[in-house]
């Protein structure tokens, strides 16, 4: 209970208690979407590219978790094409929102950058990923424990394990599994995840270095890359220093 506390509800709590005291939009409608400006303009002519994305969501809920989804530019196209899930009608939408643009006001961050010839390489990969997820049908999106946003673009990013990129660990979701599905390996063999439906589970390898999750919340440390990761505030970098 000690662990459950320190580890989980307290970090929890605080990042709740964070967000409560900021100044969000009240609706939807109040909320800024346009675009922040922080992708290449997509001229024609220009290289493949390819990014994943993520923001913190709306409402308190943000405190505790992001959106994520995929942007994808096809070598010469002069605009891109920008992959979501969401909880009303037919989930999963093409072009709804500016490739980079503000998720109720809040600005995203690119958490992969790929362009040129690995980018035109994997996104044949990405587009059949989309094509081929389970749960694209209405009434198939659930906030908690999944599927939803982040669960959808985690199926992608498995089944392209070559983009070697695993979304933030306060993207809830993103370990949801339907039942029986308790064991994901990676190829590599160098990724290992255990979920049981994305109520509670285990990951190690490369990517996470070792979480615990519990009710889609983690607790966990990087080796490759020193962080501690906390409930609601994600990565906290250890031993990071300007030369």
């Amino acid at each position: 209970m000690l662990l459950l506390l320190l580890c989980f509800i307290a970090p929890a709590l605080a990042s709740l208690g964070v967000r409560a005291a900021s100044s969000q939009p009240g609706s939807w409608r109040a909320a800024d979407w346009s675009s922040a400006g922080i992708l290449p303009a997509a001229t024609a002519g220009g290289p493949a590219a390819l990014y994943v994305m993520s923001a913190r969501t709306g409402g308190l809920k943000g405190g505790l978790a992001v959106h994520s989804w995929i942007v994808t530019r096809q070598r010469g196209d002069s605009h891109y094409t920008r992959y979501d899930k969401v909880g009303w009608g037919a989930p999963i939408r093409t072009n709804a929102y500016p490739a980079d643009g503000r998720w109720y006001s809040n600005a995203p961050e690119i958490l992969l950058a790929l362009s040129g010839e690995d980018a035109a390489r994997l996104i044949p990969q990405v587009q059949a990923a989309v094509l081929a997820y389970p749960y694209a049908q209405r009434g198939d999106y659930r906030i908690w424990p999944g599927p939803n946003s982040n669960s959808f673009v985690a199926h992608v990013l498995r089944s392209v394990p070559d983009l070697g990129v695993a979304l933030p660990p306060e993207a809830v979701g993103r370990d949801y599994r339907s039942f029986g599905d308790f064991v994901t390996l990676s190829p590599d063999w160098h990724n290992l995840e255990l979920s049981l439906g994305g109520y509670a589970g285990i990951a190690i390898g490369a990517l996470y270095g070792i979480e615990f999750r519990l009710g889609g919340l983690v607790f966990g440390i990087d080796i490759a890359d020193p962080a501690l990761k906390l409930p609601g505030f994600g990565r906290i970098e250890i031993g990071h220093s300007s030369a």
